[in-house]
């Protein structure tokens, strides 16, 4: 029985060898070989087996010294051990890489264009609203002071005429007219007071004479307006 235990022993010791062999002898026999056909040259297989054109280096895994001298039958390795697949796959990983870089900086300097862009705009458009906000004051202030050169020479010009028509009494008649301005009952239509006298007053003034200036040189030449 012994002799039977080791016997199996040796033989499962020796399958498991025989198995790692095979498996080693497979992974090292990965290289192809190639039998040089007529109007072959090193260039050609190396392009048809790998697509480059490194035919120094199979000349050199082939120990051939003048690469233009190959012959028909010549039996030539291929090396296809992985090591070509690895560099083409690191080149294209670099390649991934460049292009995410390029692709990364052209969005950021989208982005930076982008943001200048909206600054300028931004600060055009504070430009145009300080330069409008400063041109409506100034036209503004214009404005205010020529109504209040224009309101005072008409109020000073009103006042004069109020004094000449009635002394400046709302109470003032005479005859058919009425009050400071002295004007037609007509005009004031029942209404006497102050208030109405000031309002119908600058209307018919306004629509007659167009100011209380040119109402006072008209009264001036004629004694009346």
């Amino acid at each position: 029985m012994k002799l039977n235990k080791f016997t199996k022993f040796s033989v499962a010791f020796l399958s498991t060898i025989a198995l790692g062999t095979i498996a080693w002898t497979t992974a090292a026999s990965a290289d192809e070989t190639y039998t040089v056909k007529s109007g072959d040259t090193l260039s050609a297989i190396e392009y048809n087996f790998k697509h480059d054109t490194n035919f120094q280096q199979l000349a050199k895994t082939n120990n051939i010294s003048d690469a233009n001298a190959i012959y028909v039958g010549q039996k030539l390795v291929i090396k296809t051990d992985g090591a070509a697949a690895q560099t083409t796959t690191a080149t294209q990983s670099n390649q991934s890489a460049n292009t995410a870089n390029t692709q990364s900086t052209q969005s950021s300097q989208s982005t930076q264009n982008s943001t200048a862009y909206s600054n300028q705009s931004s600060q055009s458009t504070q430009n145009t609203t300080k330069s409008a906000t400063t041109n409506t004051y100034k036209n503004t202030a214009k404005t205010t002071s020529s109504t209040s050169t224009t309101s005072g020479s008409d109020s000073s010009a009103k006042a004069w005429i109020a004094n000449k028509e009635s002394g400046g009494s709302y109470t003032a008649t005479n005859g058919q007219y009425i009050g400071k301005y002295q004007l037609s009952s007509s005009y004031l239509k029942g209404d006497y007071s102050a208030a109405n006298q000031e309002k119908v007053a600058n209307s018919y003034v306004a629509s007659r004479y167009g100011s209380w200036s040119a109402a006072k040189a008209f009264w001036q030449a004629n004694g009346w307006y």
